[in-house]
């Protein structure tokens, strides 16, 4: 059992401890290193959802019985069929594929003291200074008026240019700065990108900035008018990398959620068999609230159940499929932060090392804005985990009114289904580099495995 092990010759202890995910896999760290290098190789590759579906979508056509809906190329739905009949409820993982970042607004560029800059509108919930002074990278798409579009990708390669935010330097800093609160010290309307200091000198005005447009003509055949017709992520540059002498962690950006969209992929693709039909649902805009049409409270989950229902020549009614389902919440959870212990109850705090985190509700406060799993479901659910030795924990996100936050599983419970929320824990959440440990995104992917599995 993963909760707790007994020494040969002593009594069995009804005491729950959790275990190591690196003991309870011992032997296995050819398996671990292997998933954790073909994960690390996504995240590289990957900085935004459109890449990520794209990503996904050319691995998954492989298999030719893995039925692909897109949504927009910014959502994602991975089908297998299953044994059971259609109408008597599917396996659901689902997964985001957003995380934290700038954006250009639509009109960016402008130029002050002879430097052309980029603003911005930051998405989803970032500590700002963290974007100050450090290497980023552009990604998107910019559809021209004609219709076509061109594909963005400037600050990853070796030869590429990059870009950054400027920070004031620390010997003026004491009033602009150190003397105010950090929400004040550190505005989003500064969050603004250095793109470049050469002028045009035959530019009468703006010089910088017309030599910027022209740059951009050049070699995008792009006018300044298309960044209104854009979607420009503004994103840290360079590889995920291994951390620490013992290379047990990966640093990267977008842990959260790629995490468990990655696994919830190469589970649904390497599972031998699926007893109920199995969705892979990778979804949008998690980190702003979960809206628009790509989101998981749009309907796309519904019409992938209609076109499944198509495929295999079946009559149903999708909300009635949905009410019968059974569903994972993937997301990542906050692991217990070895400097700032104080925010964390030890006691429910998820570990580094310690396998796939299972959050039984989320939400602030009084439990505000969560979804919150069942007894009987909780039950079911680690009782699979034990019978496969899978490493897992249970964790919740801080003490009780320190903070706090949600998960798509509120907008997939409103059909009625079951669904718990269960992902590697984090450290540095929503920071540009974030740090996962490679034990726990393996121990993720085998958890999304024999859930689907399980008859």
């Amino acid at each position: 059992m993963p909760s707790h092990k007994t020494a040969p010759g002593k009594k069995t202890t009804h005491a729950y401890k959790p275990v190591s995910g690196w003991e309870l896999l011992e032997g296995k760290n050819d398996r671990i290193e292997a998933y954790a290098r073909d994960y690390t190789a996504f995240l590289s590759s990957v900085k935004t959802e459109r890449e990520a579906v794209s990503y996904i979508r050319q691995r998954a056509s492989k298999d030719k019985n893995l039925v692909c809906m897109e949504n927009r190329g910014r959502a994602l739905a991975l089908c297998r069929a299953g044994a059971r009949p259609l109408e008597e409820g599917l396996r659901i993982v689902v997964a985001h594929l957003d995380s934290p970042r700038l954006d250009l607004k639509a009109k960016p560029l402008y130029e002050d003291t002879e430097i052309a800059m980029l603003k911005t509108h930051y998405y989803g919930g970032i500590k700002k200074y963290q974007w100050l002074a450090r290497p980023l990278a552009l990604h998107g798409v910019v559809v021209k008026e004609d219709g076509t579009s061109v594909d963005i990708v400037i600050g990853e390669d070796e030869d590429d240019p990059c870009f950054t935010i400027e920070d004031l330097l620390p010997h003026l800093a004491g009033k602009a700065q150190y003397g105010k609160k950090l929400e004040d010290a550190f505005l989003g309307e500064k969050l603004n990108i250095v793109c470049g200091t050469r002028p045009d000198t035959k530019a009468k005005e703006e010089k910088v900035k017309k030599a910027i447009l022209d740059l951009v003509h050049k070699k995008y055949g792009i006018v300044e008018q298309d960044f209104t017709s854009a979607d420009i992520e503004v994103v840290p540059a360079g590889p995920a990398r291994e951390v620490g002498f013992d290379r047990s962690l990966i640093g990267a950006y977008g842990h959260d959620d790629r995490a468990c969209a990655w696994a919830a992929f190469r589970a649904v693709m390497d599972a031998t068999r699926v007893p109920w039909t199995t969705v892979v649902l990778l979804v949008d805009r998690e980190e702003t609230g979960s809206d628009g049409n790509t989101g998981a409270k749009s309907l796309f989950l519904e019409e992938t159940v209609w076109a499944m229902a198509d495929r295999l020549k079946r009559q149903v009614t999708p909300s009635r499929v949905l009410f019968r389902s059974r569903a994972v919440s993937g997301d990542v959870n906050g692991a217990l932060d070895p400097d700032y212990p104080e925010v964390h109850e030890k006691n429910n705090a998820a570990r580094l090392g310690y396998g796939v985190c299972i959050t039984k509700y989320t939400g602030s406060r009084g439990k505000a804005g969560s979804s919150e799993a069942s007894a009987e479901y909780m039950g079911w659910i680690r009782s699979i985990l034990n019978r496969k030795r899978i490493p897992w924990q249970t964790g919740e996100l801080g003490k009780v009114d320190e903070g706090g936050g949600g998960t798509v599983a509120k907008f997939l419970a409103e059909y009625g289904m079951d669904i718990v929320d269960a992902g590697p824990p984090l450290l540095s959440m929503h920071a540009p580099f974030e740090l996962a440990s490679k034990v726990d995104v393996y121990a993720t992917y085998l958890a999304y495995r024999a859930f689907m599995e399980e008859p």
